[in-house]
């Protein structure tokens, strides 16, 4: 019973901070009420007993993802009036882009014959020694090992472009020039002046 309330509980808070992430017009709340989602996430799969991919949300994403978020979003100058501009004119893209993936998961459910998990029944009880962090990396290095590499290439070419994304020249700022920095003197970077030592009265 208190696990049921308490997954209502988390639940609601996550359909909360999932709807903030949409609807806050600064990005800096939108990432935020992310960071909740995602612990509220963690909360749910503690009470799933999933212990390793909570823990696994938290460190990677609240950690690490959102932090980076954070800086892009509030070191980068971002012209949000610009941003809005684009969003009106391509927002009928996004809307049928929801649509595509809504079509989608009802009908990964409904083929399925519904979610497939009985409600009404608890958690089969485990072994003591039994570790959900072996189970896992069994099947995702035996049975997934490829989507798993395919992902880890996805993300490496995520990261590239990232790094080339920032590389860009734009006019009004300031480019470091390493072929310069690499090729100076000692004598353009420090002159000694020697100067008369004078006498106090």
């Amino acid at each position: 019973m208190l696990i049921e309330a308490l997954f209502y509980v988390f639940g609601a808070i996550l359909i909360a901070a999932a709807l903030g992430v949409i609807s806050a017009r600064n990005p800096v709340y939108s990432a935020l009420a992310l960071v909740m989602c995602f612990l509220t996430s963690a909360a749910i799969w503690l009470l799933l007993e999933a212990e390793f991919l909570a823990v696994v949300l938290v460190l990677v994403y609240v950690g690490a993802v959102m932090v980076l978020f954070l800086f892009v979003v509030m070191m980068l100058d971002v012209n949000l009036a610009e941003l809005r501009q684009g969003f009106t004119r391509f927002a009928w893209l996004g809307w049928l882009t929801a649509l595509a993936v809504i079509v989608e998961i009802v009908g990964v459910v409904w083929a399925r014959g519904g979610l497939g998990i009985d409600a009404g029944r608890g958690a089969t009880p485990t072994a003591p020694t039994y570790s959900n962090t072996l189970e896992l990396g069994r099947v995702l290095y035996t049975r997934y090992a490829y989507p798993f590499e395919l992902a880890a290439m996805l993300l490496l070419v995520a990261i590239v472009a990232a790094i080339t994304l920032t590389m860009r020249r734009r006019t009004g700022l300031k480019q470091q020039d390493i072929s310069r920095q690499v090729a100076v003197r000692r004598a353009d970077r420090l002159r000694i002046v020697k100067m008369p030592a004078e006498k106090r009265s």
